[in-house]
């Protein structure tokens, strides 16, 4: 296991839509919460433009459908501070409105985190409201962040790529040129879950009922906690502590 998460620190977790982070962080954030240390978890939208079913989850009542599977989904992680940015969610080539950056350097400079988690450049899947979170973060880590502080890239190893994306493709997750992938030995953060924290984390990604009804009937619950048993990331910035 590699991660710089220190025990008692804070974690400010940064993404986009509800569900976002139960596949990418929810792991790592349930991980640093059992070491003692904060984690704020921020949400642009509530994801109402993402309807995986329009006459069992309609696009009018979604918004808070999904922001009630995220509550509940992080209540089981243990994370008690969130923050939602109240940006519309339009559509995958749409990115989010850039009021939605000025609220995020505020947010990193009352929480001032000693770690970042985010979408890389990227969007991870291509997705623009992704590829403007990341912009976000990346921006306000590096005019506000404390020294010391560093900021971590989602992504993949090129083994787990060449594996799972052929089997994702049906549900057209993947943009062109992703998900981005990184040599295992170039993670920043290299996170085998441990049983007891992937099965929290299905628990978690469950919770998103109306996002994980397809994936679960195609894989079944083995099968994705094979796909998500793993949480990585690459650095993507670091504030130099004084005399460095």
């Amino acid at each position: 296991m590699q991660t710089p998460i220190r025990a008692r620190g804070t974690l400010l977790s940064v993404w986009a839509h509800p569900d976002d982070e139960s596949y990418l962080a929810a792991g790592l954030m349930a991980w640093a919460r059992r070491q003692g240390s904060r984690v704020v978890m921020v949400t642009a939208t509530r994801g109402e433009g993402g309807s995986q079913d329009e006459e069992r989850w309609p696009s009018a009542t979604l918004g808070s459908v999904r922001e009630r599977e995220l509550l509940a989904s992080l209540a089981l992680l243990g994370v008690t501070e969130h923050i939602f940015l109240d940006l519309p969610d339009i559509g995958v080539d749409t990115p989010l409105p850039e009021e939605g950056a000025a609220r995020v350097r505020e947010i990193m400079t009352e929480v001032r985190p000693d770690t970042v988690l985010t979408f890389g450049p990227d969007g991870m899947t291509g997705h623009a409201a992704h590829v403007s979170v990341s912009g976000w973060a990346t921006e306000a880590f590096e005019a506000l962040a404390m020294p010391g502080a560093t900021l971590h890239y989602a992504t993949a190893t090129p083994d787990w790529a060449a594996h799972w994306v052929p089997l994702l493709e049906q549900f057209d997750l993947y943009g062109p040129q992703t998900p981005p992938v990184t040599l295992r030995e170039d993670l920043s953060i290299d996170f085998p879950l441990p049983p007891d924290i992937l099965d929290l984390k299905m628990r978690a990604l469950e919770r998103h009922e109306s996002q994980m009804a397809g994936f679960l009937t195609v894989f079944g619950r083995d099968g994705l906690a094979e796909a998500f048993r793993e949480e990585t990331y690459r650095l993507g910035g670091r504030i130099p502590l004084k005399g460095d």
